[in-house]
């Protein structure tokens, strides 16, 4: 389920009104937690956290001439979605996210490589997601992703 929406403004006052409040919390949380320098931006049907071009020129491998991501949030069909690239490329944030999640949170962790799903609204450990906003900054992402390219 994408929501239609040509702006970060648009996509928040897309979101169904039963996540509204829930979807809006995680995205100020995040907002507030991530260091200084990260673009936000909206696109594939997401919104998104970016290293930008004019800090980043060589942008995102994948596409040419985009920004390179990092973070993205995503109301879906049955679950809000975070997208967090640093735990995908570096093992220690994601060993971290693991061990601290039960703490966090009674619902088993539901992810894949970098997409954390939260299927109860209930239930989202924004606490957890702060921290976890904070543990990279725009600098150390670029250096991580520039090693891992190397590769």
């Amino acid at each position: 389920m994408q929501i239609p929406a040509d702006s970060v403004e648009e996509y928040l006052s897309n979101i169904p009104e039963e996540r509204q409040e829930t979807f809006r919390k995680l995205y100020n949380t995040i907002r507030e937690n991530l260091p200084k320098g990260f673009e936000e931006t909206h696109s594939g049907g997401m919104i998104n956290w970016n290293v930008p071009l004019e800090t980043f020129p060589s942008g995102y491998h994948c596409t040419p001439g985009k920004p390179l991501p990092f973070l993205s949030l995503a109301s879906q069909k049955n679950f809000i979605a975070l997208y967090h690239m640093g735990m995908y490329a570096n093992p220690e944030i994601l060993n971290w996210f693991i061990e601290e999640f039960p703490k966090h949170s009674k619902r088993k962790l539901d992810m894949g490589k970098s997409c954390v799903r939260f299927k109860n609204m209930n239930e989202i450990p924004f606490e957890l997601i702060g921290e976890l906003s904070k543990k990279m900054n725009l600098q150390n992402w670029i250096e991580l992703y520039e090693k891992n390219l190397q590769r």
